[in-house]
């Protein structure tokens, strides 16, 4: 029997969908073929607005959920055909679906994280079995339910003579310290993309600022600065997570207003630098005996934000985990299709050291094909 996983992954930075094609036969995961979309303007406006409280959201969230699904089984398509597999040759697929609120440990003391996406028609769509739902059941447990790829970094990444520092900036920044004893540690530094794509959406009307281009022409704002790395999450003690529910355009305007004569490419800057404090402050409290930083997602394509990153851990070597051996961009999905077959194993997913859940949990609701 094949050991074939499809992992799928749309991240808080809503640039739209990284999919890959993960063989665990071997002694190491092989991701063979990987396939990337676009979301289209429509959808990705909508899950954008879903963030937030709004009008008819039940409707408009289970259309989306449908939406969603056809636009990750079109991925799924990509890659069954690029590799010559067909539907049959794949144990499952691990579909993070769109996260839209998350607040555990909130409110009843239990709290909920939401991801959209209807995995009972994304397994109509491609014949394969489906894993989704991957973290209500680490919430569930009274854990965060999130970070959950630090497990799959150590295995990935982890060396047994150094610490490894894996930063993944997608919307919202995570770290995993892979200690070069076995140990693990992980949990979300602050915002990645989030707010930087918001700004350069508003001001130049493109998604996102290719490579901090913009961001290199404005100066950083020090009292702005200073004033966003006040905020209380980023001085919390681990586990700890969060989302687009505290760092979203409201917050960002709230702490713009005693700076509205500020050129627009100054903030781009000073939002630039933020993302790497945040994310330094964070990598250089757990230092060790580490000498890499190696950051994924698309944070990672950023120059400028991997210069500013340089700057603030200057006694580590900021690189894309390409240098690794895994290409920035399919990390995250690679970690799905890990969930995906640690969930048909009947093999915990999750590490409480990290989420702080009350123990091991698999992870994942099955939809088989």
């Amino acid at each position: 029997m094949s050991d074939l996983y499809i992992g799928l992954m749309s991240g808080t930075s809503l640039d739209g969908i990284d999919g890959v094609l993960a063989d665990f036969s071997g002694p190491r995961l092989q991701v063979t073929h990987h396939a990337s979309a676009a979301f289209a303007p429509a959808l990705r406006a909508e899950l954008l607005a879903l963030n937030t409280p709004g009008d008819n959201e039940l409707h408009r969230a289970a259309l989306a959920d449908n939406a969603l699904s056809r636009a990750y089984a079109e991925v799924v398509h990509t890659l069954l055909q690029r590799s010559g597999h067909p539907a049959s040759a794949i144990r499952a697929i691990g579909a993070h679906g769109q996260t839209v609120r998350h607040r555990p440990q909130e409110f009843d003391g239990t709290g909920y994280t939401l991801q959209l996406g209807n995995p009972a028609l994304l397994a109509e769509l491609t014949g394969i079995t489906v894993v989704a739902d991957l973290r209500s059941r680490d919430v569930a447990a009274g854990g965060q339910g999130a970070p959950l790829v630090p497990a799959f970094h150590q295995g990935v990444f982890g060396r047994p003579d150094e610490t490894v520092l894996v930063l993944n900036i997608g919307g919202i920044s995570n770290l995993s310290v892979l200690g070069a004893d076995g140990s693990v540690l992980g949990f979300d530094c602050g915002p990645g993309n989030a707010l930087m794509d918001h700004w350069c959406q508003q001001h130049t009307g493109q998604p996102f600022d290719k490579d901090g281009a913009w961001a290199a022409t404005g100066q950083v704002l020090p009292g702005l600065l200073a004033a966003l790395l006040q905020e209380p999450y980023l001085h919390k003690a681990p586990p700890k997570s969060t989302g687009r529910d505290l760092f979203n355009p409201a917050w960002l305007a709230a702490h713009l207003q005693p700076f509205a004569q500020a050129a627009a490419a100054d903030v781009q800057a000073t939002l630039t630098e933020f993302t790497a404090s945040a994310s330094a402050i964070c990598a250089n409290s757990y230092l060790n005996n580490s000498k890499t930083l190696a950051v994924c997602g698309g944070g990672a394509l950023n120059g400028q934000l991997m210069q500013r990153l340089q700057a603030a851990c200057p006694s580590l070597r900021v690189v894309a985990t390409d240098a690794l051996g895994l290409p920035a961009l399919q990390v995250e999905a690679a970690a799905f299709a890990w969930l995906a077959r640690q969930a048909l194993q009947g093999a915990p997913g999750n590490l409480p050291s990290v989420t702080g859940a009350a123990g091991p949990r698999v992870l994942g609701a099955v939809y088989p094909a």
